[in-house]
């Protein structure tokens, strides 16, 4: 097939790796959609979206409505005469008239293996569940929240040491590839969308600032799960001395005792089963660090009990 004409509506840096590739493949990128510019840092200014500023410095127009509800928006994007948009993590509900617009409609690239894990923490929620593997997706939009049929997808196997960051940048790369063979081959008579299941259907739902403290009286399997789902933000994290502590890595080990009672010198603390050896720390205002490096000047006696 012959470059596309496609709109890319997107918004954080998972979506900015999947832009990158757009760009630099046969298709023409006419316009960028993306959140608007956020307050952030201790001075609250704006700053755009990762999409918006490598929009900026390729040159591409990037609009950031914020609602898509309005006549005069899905007007002007109607006027684009798209052959099809790419919708990743763009964080705004399209309406059937901006759904129905470009001549292919919209396709969005999924970080799950639909229908498991609809919705906006699938990569998070993957691990922390326990999932052996999970995939990424390309999914013919439609007005339900990512239940439209799949056109294609890559299985990614979930291991022991898989993090939400590294699994991040396996998926980035597997969709970006993923999303061109299905753009190359978007007319081809074999290229069949195929209804998700009605069954195994599960939601992804948004991490939540409260979920990210460590709750001891959980397994050191599960927890193990928690801090790498949450690996590297927003970071699982416990209390010491009423500072925030970060925990990055961690492995469950034998040992029993109180949950959250440290059973050692080296940071072996007990859970609800099991017990974990932390590994990986990173204290507020700090770097991240190992266990012996966090100890360093710090006096953790056996028998106190982490918050």
């Amino acid at each position: 097939m012959a470059g596309l004409r496609l709109a890319f509506m997107g918004t954080p840096m998972f979506s900015a790796h999947i832009l990158t590739a757009l760009i630099g493949s046969p298709h023409e990128v006419a316009c960028v959609y993306s959140q608007p510019p956020r307050p952030a840092g201790r001075g609250k200014k704006l700053v755009p979206s990762a999409v918006h500023q490598l929009a900026n410095s390729e040159g591409v127009p990037v609009r950031t409505p914020v609602s898509l509800k309005s006549p005069e928006v899905q007007a002007e994007f109607a006027d684009l005469k798209l052959d099809v948009a790419i919708v990743v993590a763009y964080g705004l509900i399209l309406p059937s008239a901006i759904l129905d617009a470009p001549k292919f409609g919209c396709l969005n690239l999924h970080a799950s293996l639909l229908p498991r894990w609809r919705g906006a923490a699938p990569i998070q929620r993957a691990i922390m569940a326990g999932d052996e593997e999970t995939g990424i997706a390309v999914m013919q939009m439609e007005a339900g929240l990512d239940t439209g049929p799949v056109l294609s997808e890559t299985r990614v196997p979930i291991n022991a040491e898989t993090t939400a960051g590294s699994l991040h940048d396996v998926l980035a790369e597997t969709g970006a590839e993923l999303l061109l063979r299905t753009l190359a081959r978007l007319e081809a008579p074999d290229l069949v969308a195929t209804p998700q299941s009605s069954e195994g259907v599960t939601y992804a739902e948004k991490i939540s600032k409260s979920e990210a403290k460590i709750d001891w009286r959980r397994s050191a399997i599960e927890l193990d799960r928690h801090i790498r789902g949450l690996n590297p933000a927003p970071g699982a994290y416990f209390e010491y001395q009423g500072q925030r502590i970060k925990l990055l890595a961690a492995t469950p080990v034998e040992g029993e005792g109180g949950p959250g009672t440290v059973l050692d010198d080296r940071l072996t603390v007990a859970c609800g089963e099991g017990a974990l050896r932390l590994i990986t720390l990173q204290p507020a205002g700090k770097g991240a660090m190992d266990a012996a490096s966090f100890l360093n000047g710090r006096l953790i006696a056996k028998g106190e009990v982490l918050g």
